[in-house]
């Protein structure tokens, strides 16, 4: 058998057989043939380099690699080396590290300065909660009050105690009152969601039934019919000298002074207003439904004591405990009030055909374009009744036989959004940038935060159903605009204005402190004061002992001037139905929650109604057909 040796020879393998003298002499040929190349065979290239080549130079490196199945480029491998070694680094190990080290939650954004305010604007309800207090109260210089109040002079069971006091006195109007938990109820509906993001959801609720449970203390609200509202506890007579109310500055856990109960016996604007606190407040506790279905009883009852027309005079009408302080003008704005907060509590047609009934509006004077009656108030409820009720015509559009009515709401709706901003000159406004929606008078706030809320509503009833603006005459008003005129009039209210103050107590750097306020300027010294011992805290130049958080007080006058004096409540004292606007359009500006309202809640008594082929859009495109005057 033949085989090649490495250096190319020949050579016989005998299969062992061989000798070992044999093995060994041919050993040594092998070796004297290694040593004699060139005469016994050729070699490769390769050889020949090598015994030719300088053997102190080093030898080159190959570009290619071998690894076996696959050749590839030296080069090619290094860098492949060094991506796969910045991948680890760059990616591998920030994971690794990620999920190895433990996990902190990551800071949430600070809240923006709507929210703070709202914070702080719920906190003015709790101060003034009349009765006996719960044990969470947040007012720690706040205890039970009024604790006999209607004792002995109504037929209530337990006397008519609880409540709300309704400013920096100690009175309980029931008119602004219940006005105040209206617009707390609708805030709430509207944006449910955005009280639940920042944590003030059962707050609100809390808040607002405590207003509630009251008013179904003023009147008999398990009949189906009643003769008589009580309408107000305590108060005072311009001029008495005796001790009350005014007269005395008393913090309401001291007052041992007489506290007289107004009785209604007719008042169709006192009994609408109820009803709508009522109603819309049985929206807000459908969860709970015993106490809704109360509330919605209560609500029917009242209002059909409005409509009882042998009861129509205005509820302050000759009283002097009421008159000077909340005289009602009229009744039919809460004729339309009362009736559409009981349609969407109960789906109940006969309230719509009646907000809808051509009388109401033409004597309510809607239509007049009376630029007064755009301004929304404890007083005029015009304004958030027609947009209460555009709300049912752009949502759900029940068209005949209510179309005309809420075509025509719609359009004046619209003209009142209009009359708000500056390029129409409706209202004169001060070079501080605050509208006049009350001709300069005093205590302005109230009004701009009511019809902040009404605007910025307005934009987001635009935006869930996708319409960019509205027309004012001939203009297109963008929603944006609107929007800005809304938080430009809650900015100036917290401090974007020529005093650099803020007029919610307990918000920002600057703010009142000398608020007109019995509770708040007393030192819960636990001491009692007599009826005129405490005017020496009245008087004083002191700071309030007692921070009254987010009381928004009346306002500056129409010169952007404030004075913060305790004696001047023109300017220093906050208002149960002012605090209620302000909390409704600070909830409505936040960022907190989105910017959305809850569509749906709000008609979930409503009925199906008839199908129609007009769409939301042409609802929009057509509402207004006045040229703005």
């Amino acid at each position: 058998m033949h085989a090649r040796n490495h250096w190319g020879g020949s050579f016989e393998i005998n299969g062992g057989d061989s000798s070992a003298a044999e093995d060994d002499q041919r050993s040594r040929e092998w070796d004297r043939a290694a040593l004699q190349p060139q005469q016994h065979h050729e070699l490769d290239e390769t050889q020949q380099s090598w015994l030719l080549g300088n053997h102190n130079q080093r030898p080159q490196k190959n570009k290619y690699v071998d690894l076996g199945c696959v050749v590839c480029s030296r080069k090619a491998l290094k860098w492949t080396g060094w991506a796969f070694v910045a991948a680890f680094f760059l990616i591998a190990l920030p994971v690794i590290i990620v999920k190895t080290v433990p996990r902190h939650k990551a800071r949430p954004p600070p809240p923006d300065n709507y929210t703070v305010a709202l914070h702080k604007a719920l906190l003015f309800f709790n101060a003034q909660k009349s009765g006996k207090l719960p044990k969470n109260n947040p007012i720690p210089w706040r205890g039970n009050s009024g604790l006999t109040d209607g004792n002995g002079t109504t037929d209530v069971k337990g006397g008519l105690v609880g409540g709300y006091y309704d400013a920096g006195d100690n009175t309980k109007f029931h008119f602004p009152m219940a006005f105040a938990m209206s617009m707390l109820s609708w805030s709430v509906i509207e944006y449910s969601h955005k009280y639940e993001a920042v944590g003030e959801y059962n707050h609100a609720r809390d808040l607002i039934k405590w207003g509630t449970d009251y008013l179904l203390l003023t009147f008999n609200s398990s009949a189906s019919k009643i003769d008589k509202i009580y309408s107000q506890v305590g108060g005072s007579q311009n001029g008495s000298k005796i001790p009350d109310d005014h007269n005395c500055w008393t913090r309401p856990e001291d007052m041992d002074y007489p506290r007289p109960v107004q009785t209604a016996n007719s008042g169709p604007d006192l009994a609408g207003e109820m009803a709508a606190a009522l109603a819309s407040a049985s929206i807000v506790f459908r969860d709970d439904a015993a106490y809704s279905k109360k509330l919605v009883k209560g609500a029917a009852t009242v209002f059909a004591f409005a409509r009882d027309s042998g009861r129509r005079t205005p509820y302050s009408r000759g009283n002097p405990y009421i008159d000077p302080y909340y005289n009602s003008t009229g009744y039919f704005d809460e004729y339309m009030w009362g009736a559409a907060w009981l349609y969407y509590a109960t789906g109940n047609k006969s309230y719509i055909s009646l907000a809808t009934n051509p009388g109401i509006p033409k004597n309510s004077k809607a239509f007049y374009m009376v630029r007064d009656l755009s301004v929304l108030s404890w007083d005029n409820k015009l304004p958030a009744a027609m947009l209460l009720l555009t709300r049912l015509r752009v949502f759900l559009n029940p068209g005949y036989p209510y179309e005309d009515m809420l075509s025509m709401y719609q359009n004046v709706t619209g003209l009142t959004m209009c009359s708000y901003l500056h390029q129409f000159n409706v209202f004169n406004w001060t070079k501080g940038g605050m509208i006049e929606l009350n001709h300069g008078n005093p205590q302005p706030l109230q009004y701009m935060a009511n019809a902040a809320f009404l605007a910025s509503l307005y934009v987001d009833y635009m935006n869930a159903t996708g319409v960019p603006g509205w027309n004012c005459g001939p203009n297109f008003i963008t929603s944006d605009t609107l929007r800005s005129f809304a938080t430009s009039q809650i900015d100036y209210i917290l401090g974007k204005n020529p005093m650099k103050m803020s007029y919610v107590v307990g918000f920002g750097a600057k703010y009142p402190k000398h608020v007109h306020h019995r509770g708040a300027s007393i030192p819960n010294d636990h001491k009692k004061y007599s009826c005129t011992g405490g005017w020496k805290w009245r008087d004083t130049r002191n700071n309030n002992p007692n921070t009254i958080n987010g009381a928004m007080v009346g306002g500056p006058d129409r010169f952007d001037k404030f004075k913060d004096v305790r004696t001047n409540y023109s300017y220093t004292e906050p208002t149960l139905a002012g605090n209620a606007g302000l909390v409704a359009a600070l909830v409505s500006l936040t960022e907190s929650g989105g910017r959305a309202i809850d569509k749906n809640s709000i008609f979930s008594a409503v009925p199906p109604l008839y199908p129609v082929t007009r769409t939301t859009s042409n609802c929009w495109s057509e509402c207004v057909r006045y040229n703005l005057s």
